[in-house]
């Protein structure tokens, strides 16, 4: 691969495959026949929506190539936007706003966002240089706000206190258990329904009567 888009040859391509002159091309296209004559002579360049739609003429398809010549995707448009809705700057890798300092001075006057992306380029570049570089910018999924994400480390850390607390209790590791004496008032009883046990106002054992 030269690296170099051949627009003569693809044009003449073009009208082989649709056959059609460069005159009925150029009408099927939007443009003059001036502007395909000169561009299939090598003399001028084409919009891309102009070469698009010839192709289509042709039922072909325009498209990105890699090195290898592997066909390249362009970035989706469903890809994760700033508090206004806007994209972010394509080359820049977007992450979640909690994954580190998430803007600058303004961060003290501004609600903080969803989704941000790293400014400094020597930071960035290390970055990229350790985990390589995203395909794409970040999809948006459940949970993402920094609210969600802050309750879902607070239950991941409980889950993880509780795991470790059992662990240390089957392994024998915990303290035995104070012995007590249950200290319910004859007040405490079940409820009229006799289906909860209940205790008094007054109660200050609170035991498990169930």
């Amino acid at each position: 691969m030269t690296g170099r888009f051949d627009l003569c040859g693809a044009l003449r391509r073009i009208r082989r495959v649709a056959d059609v002159s460069q005159r009925e091309l150029a009408a099927a296209s939007g443009v003059s026949h001036s502007a395909i004559a000169h561009a299939e002579a090598g003399r001028r360049d084409l919009p891309v929506g102009v070469l698009l739609r010839a192709a289509e003429l042709a039922g072909l398809r325009l498209a990105l190539l890699d090195a290898a010549g592997r066909e390249v995707q362009g970035m989706g448009d469903d890809a994760v936007r700033d508090m206004a809705g806007r994209r972010f700057p394509a080359h820049l890798d977007t992450r979640r706003s909690d994954e580190g300092w998430w803007h600058g001075p303004e961060r003290y006057s501004r609600p903080q966002p969803w989704y941000t992306f790293d400014r400094d380029r020597l930071w960035r570049d290390a970055g990229r240089a350790a985990r390589g570089t995203p395909d794409d910018h970040l999809l948006p999924q459940p949970g993402d706000s920094p609210a969600d994400r802050r309750a879902a480390r607070r239950d991941a850390l409980r889950r993880q206190q509780r795991a470790e607390w059992e662990r240390r209790r089957d392994a024998g590791e915990l303290p035995p258990l104070p012995s007590w004496v249950c200290d319910c008032p004859p007040e405490c009883a079940e409820d009229e329904a006799g289906t909860r046990p209940l205790h008094a106002d007054a109660c200050v054992c609170r035991c498990d009567l169930g």
